[in-house]
Protein backbone atom coordinates (compact mmCIF):
# COMPACT_ATOMS: atom_id res chain seq x y z
CA UNK A 1 0.00 0.00 0.00
CA UNK A 2 1.53 3.31 -1.11
CA UNK A 3 2.01 5.77 1.75
CA UNK A 4 2.20 9.15 0.02
CA UNK A 5 0.04 11.11 2.47
CA UNK A 6 0.35 9.60 5.94
CA UNK A 7 4.14 10.07 6.57
CA UNK A 8 4.08 13.81 5.73
CA UNK A 9 1.04 14.25 7.98
CA UNK A 10 2.86 12.46 10.81
CA UNK A 11 5.91 14.69 10.28
CA UNK A 12 3.78 17.85 10.30
CA UNK A 13 1.94 16.70 13.43
CA UNK A 14 5.18 15.97 15.30
CA UNK A 15 6.51 19.38 14.26
CA UNK A 16 3.38 21.07 15.62
CA UNK A 17 3.72 19.15 18.89
CA UNK A 18 7.31 20.38 19.23
CA UNK A 19 6.43 23.99 18.39
CA UNK A 20 3.67 23.95 21.01
CA UNK A 21 6.02 22.22 23.45
CA UNK A 22 3.37 19.68 24.36
CA UNK A 23 4.59 17.52 27.23
CA UNK A 24 4.00 14.10 25.68
CA UNK A 25 4.29 11.10 27.97
CA UNK A 26 4.01 7.86 25.97
CA UNK A 27 3.80 4.73 28.09
CA UNK A 28 3.33 1.06 27.23
CA UNK A 29 4.41 1.40 23.60
CA UNK A 30 6.02 -2.03 23.87
CA UNK A 31 2.46 -3.43 23.76
CA UNK A 32 2.05 -2.31 20.14
CA UNK A 33 3.16 -5.15 17.82
CA UNK A 34 5.89 -4.32 15.33
CA UNK A 35 4.12 -6.31 12.61
CA UNK A 36 0.71 -7.82 11.93
CA UNK A 37 -2.84 -6.75 12.48
CA UNK A 38 -4.24 -5.43 15.76
CA UNK A 39 -7.17 -3.41 17.06
CA UNK A 40 -6.48 -0.41 19.30
CA UNK A 41 -9.45 0.52 21.48
CA UNK A 42 -9.03 4.03 22.90
CA UNK A 43 -11.07 6.31 25.14
CA UNK A 44 -12.45 9.52 23.62
CA UNK A 45 -12.22 12.94 25.30
CA UNK A 46 -11.23 15.22 22.42
CA UNK A 47 -11.73 15.89 18.72
CA UNK A 48 -7.95 15.43 18.38
CA UNK A 49 -7.70 11.98 19.94
CA UNK A 50 -6.93 10.21 16.68
CA UNK A 51 -3.70 12.22 16.37
CA UNK A 52 -2.51 11.24 19.81
CA UNK A 53 -3.69 7.65 19.63
CA UNK A 54 -1.72 7.34 16.39
CA UNK A 55 1.27 8.97 18.08
CA UNK A 56 1.15 6.22 20.70
CA UNK A 57 1.95 3.69 17.96
CA UNK A 58 4.87 5.66 16.55
CA UNK A 59 7.56 4.03 18.76
CA UNK A 60 6.60 0.74 17.07
CA UNK A 61 6.79 2.50 13.68
CA UNK A 62 3.16 1.65 12.95
CA UNK A 63 0.53 3.69 11.16
CA UNK A 64 -2.99 3.36 12.57
CA UNK A 65 -6.02 3.21 10.27
CA UNK A 66 -8.86 4.87 12.15
CA UNK A 67 -12.55 4.18 11.78
CA UNK A 68 -14.23 7.58 11.47
CA UNK A 69 -17.70 8.77 10.60
CA UNK A 70 -18.52 9.29 6.93
CA UNK A 71 -19.14 13.03 7.36
CA UNK A 72 -15.39 13.59 7.86
CA UNK A 73 -14.67 11.86 4.57
CA UNK A 74 -17.27 14.08 2.88
CA UNK A 75 -15.42 17.24 3.95
CA UNK A 76 -13.66 18.81 0.97
CA UNK A 77 -10.43 19.35 2.95
CA UNK A 78 -10.36 16.49 5.46
CA UNK A 79 -11.84 13.92 3.07
CA UNK A 80 -8.90 13.61 0.65
CA UNK A 81 -6.48 13.44 3.59
CA UNK A 82 -8.50 10.71 5.31
CA UNK A 83 -8.66 8.67 2.13
CA UNK A 84 -4.97 9.27 1.45
CA UNK A 85 -4.11 7.91 4.90
CA UNK A 86 -6.33 4.87 4.21
CA UNK A 87 -8.60 5.46 7.17
CA UNK A 88 -11.93 3.65 7.19
CA UNK A 89 -15.21 5.45 6.62
CA UNK A 90 -18.07 4.47 8.93
CA UNK A 91 -21.50 4.92 7.41
CA UNK A 92 -24.18 4.04 9.95
CA UNK A 93 -26.54 3.29 7.06
CA UNK A 94 -24.06 0.74 5.71
CA UNK A 95 -22.44 -0.61 8.84
CA UNK A 96 -21.69 -4.06 7.42
CA UNK A 97 -19.60 -2.52 4.65
CA UNK A 98 -17.54 -0.47 7.14
CA UNK A 99 -17.05 -3.50 9.37
CA UNK A 100 -15.86 -5.59 6.43
CA UNK A 101 -13.41 -2.89 5.37
CA UNK A 102 -11.93 -2.94 8.88
CA UNK A 103 -11.66 -6.74 8.81
CA UNK A 104 -9.92 -6.60 5.44
CA UNK A 105 -7.40 -4.10 6.83
CA UNK A 106 -6.74 -6.26 9.90
CA UNK A 107 -6.24 -9.38 7.81
CA UNK A 108 -3.82 -7.44 5.61
CA UNK A 109 -1.69 -6.77 8.71
CA UNK A 110 -2.87 -3.23 9.52
CA UNK A 111 -3.56 -1.72 12.92
CA UNK A 112 -7.13 -0.40 13.12
CA UNK A 113 -7.97 2.30 15.65
CA UNK A 114 -11.42 2.35 17.24
CA UNK A 115 -13.09 4.66 19.76
CA UNK A 116 -15.60 2.19 21.26
CA UNK A 117 -17.52 4.93 23.09
CA UNK A 118 -18.44 6.23 19.59
CA UNK A 119 -18.68 9.85 20.78
CA UNK A 120 -16.66 12.10 23.07
CA UNK A 121 -17.24 11.57 26.78
CA UNK A 122 -18.44 14.83 28.31
CA UNK A 123 -17.74 13.46 31.81
CA UNK A 124 -14.13 12.50 30.95
CA UNK A 125 -14.81 8.99 32.20
CA UNK A 126 -15.25 5.91 29.99
CA UNK A 127 -18.85 5.66 28.82
CA UNK A 128 -20.61 2.45 27.88
CA UNK A 129 -18.79 1.02 24.88
CA UNK A 130 -19.85 -0.81 21.75
CA UNK A 131 -18.76 -4.36 21.01
CA UNK A 132 -17.27 -3.76 17.56
CA UNK A 133 -13.63 -3.68 18.70
CA UNK A 134 -13.94 -7.07 20.40
CA UNK A 135 -15.87 -8.61 17.52
CA UNK A 136 -13.34 -7.41 14.93
CA UNK A 137 -10.34 -8.66 16.89
CA UNK A 138 -11.99 -12.05 17.42
CA UNK A 139 -13.07 -12.48 13.81
CA UNK A 140 -9.74 -11.35 12.34
CA UNK A 141 -7.73 -13.32 14.89
CA UNK A 142 -5.64 -10.34 16.02
CA UNK A 143 -4.72 -8.78 19.39
CA UNK A 144 -7.02 -6.27 21.06
CA UNK A 145 -5.02 -3.43 22.62
CA UNK A 146 -6.56 -1.00 25.15
CA UNK A 147 -5.32 2.59 25.23
CA UNK A 148 -6.11 5.69 27.28
CA UNK A 149 -5.43 9.37 26.58
CA UNK A 150 -5.52 12.32 28.94
CA UNK A 151 -4.83 16.01 28.44
CA UNK A 152 -6.16 16.23 24.89
CA UNK A 153 -9.49 17.57 26.17
CA UNK A 154 -7.74 20.81 27.14
CA UNK A 155 -7.05 21.55 23.46
CA UNK A 156 -10.46 20.84 21.93
CA UNK A 157 -13.44 18.96 23.27
CA UNK A 158 -17.19 18.91 23.02
CA UNK A 159 -18.91 22.06 24.25
CA UNK A 160 -15.70 24.07 24.69
CA UNK A 161 -13.97 26.58 22.45
CA UNK A 162 -10.92 25.02 20.85
CA UNK A 163 -7.50 26.27 21.92
CA UNK A 164 -5.17 24.59 19.45
CA UNK A 165 -2.31 27.03 20.08
CA UNK A 166 -2.18 26.39 23.81
CA UNK A 167 1.42 25.66 24.80
CA UNK A 168 3.10 23.32 27.30
CA UNK A 169 0.02 21.13 27.82
CA UNK A 170 0.87 17.68 29.24
CA UNK A 171 -0.66 14.81 27.25
CA UNK A 172 -0.37 11.23 28.50
CA UNK A 173 -0.81 8.18 26.24
CA UNK A 174 -0.95 4.84 28.04
CA UNK A 175 -1.18 1.54 26.14
CA UNK A 176 -2.26 -1.51 28.07
CA UNK A 177 -1.44 -5.17 27.59
CA UNK A 178 -3.08 -6.86 24.60
CA UNK A 179 -5.59 -9.69 24.79
CA UNK A 180 -6.57 -12.03 21.98
CA UNK A 181 -10.33 -12.67 21.81
CA UNK A 182 -11.36 -15.96 20.27
CA UNK A 183 -14.29 -16.66 17.95
CA UNK A 184 -16.09 -18.67 20.64
CA UNK A 185 -15.62 -16.14 23.45
CA UNK A 186 -18.52 -14.25 25.02
CA UNK A 187 -18.45 -10.88 23.21
CA UNK A 188 -20.56 -9.06 25.81
CA UNK A 189 -18.37 -10.31 28.64
CA UNK A 190 -15.16 -9.30 26.85
CA UNK A 191 -16.63 -5.91 25.99
CA UNK A 192 -17.36 -5.32 29.67
CA UNK A 193 -13.83 -6.37 30.56
CA UNK A 194 -12.41 -4.04 27.89
CA UNK A 195 -14.36 -1.12 29.34
CA UNK A 196 -13.09 -1.92 32.82
CA UNK A 197 -9.51 -2.06 31.54
CA UNK A 198 -9.85 1.21 29.64
CA UNK A 199 -11.36 2.89 32.70
CA UNK A 200 -8.48 1.63 34.85
CA UNK A 201 -5.88 2.95 32.40
CA UNK A 202 -7.64 6.31 32.26
CA UNK A 203 -7.89 6.56 36.03
CA UNK A 204 -4.15 5.84 36.33
CA UNK A 205 -3.11 8.65 34.02
CA UNK A 206 -5.67 11.09 35.41
CA UNK A 207 -4.31 10.60 38.93
CA UNK A 208 -0.68 10.75 37.72
CA UNK A 209 -1.26 13.83 35.56
CA UNK A 210 1.44 16.44 36.29
CA UNK A 211 -0.80 19.51 35.98
CA UNK A 212 -3.75 20.93 37.91
CA UNK A 213 -6.27 23.65 36.97
CA UNK A 214 -4.78 27.09 37.62
CA UNK A 215 -8.14 28.57 38.63
CA UNK A 216 -11.70 27.58 39.50
CA UNK A 217 -12.73 28.42 35.93
CA UNK A 218 -10.29 25.83 34.59
CA UNK A 219 -11.66 22.97 36.66
CA UNK A 220 -13.91 22.11 33.70
CA UNK A 221 -11.25 19.73 32.32
CA UNK A 222 -11.20 17.54 35.45
CA UNK A 223 -13.83 14.81 35.98
CA UNK A 224 -16.25 15.32 38.86
CA UNK A 225 -14.89 12.40 40.89
CA UNK A 226 -11.47 14.09 40.97
CA UNK A 227 -12.89 17.44 42.10
CA UNK A 228 -13.48 18.93 38.67
CA UNK A 229 -16.54 20.65 37.29
CA UNK A 230 -17.07 18.33 34.33
CA UNK A 231 -20.55 16.80 34.34
CA UNK A 232 -21.06 13.54 36.17
CA UNK A 233 -21.51 10.46 33.97
CA UNK A 234 -25.26 10.60 34.63
CA UNK A 235 -25.51 14.29 33.68
CA UNK A 236 -23.33 13.68 30.62
CA UNK A 237 -25.55 10.80 29.49
CA UNK A 238 -28.60 13.05 29.79
CA UNK A 239 -26.84 15.77 27.76
CA UNK A 240 -26.04 13.19 25.07
CA UNK A 241 -29.69 12.16 24.93
CA UNK A 242 -30.76 15.78 24.47
CA UNK A 243 -28.13 16.59 21.87
CA UNK A 244 -26.79 13.41 20.24
CA UNK A 245 -23.74 13.84 18.06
Amino acid sequence: MAELVYPPIVFATKTAFRLLDLKLDVRGAENIPATGGAVIACNHVSYLDFMFCGFGAQPAKRLVRFMAKRQIFDNRIAGPLMRGMHHISVDRAAGAQSYQAALDALRAGEIVGVFPEATISRSFTVKEIKSGAVRMAAEAGVPLIPMALWGTQRLWTKGRKRDLLQRHVPVTILTGEPTRPGPDDDVDKLTGELRTTMAGLLDTIQRDYPDQPASEAERWWLPAHLGGSAPTPQAAAEADRRAPE
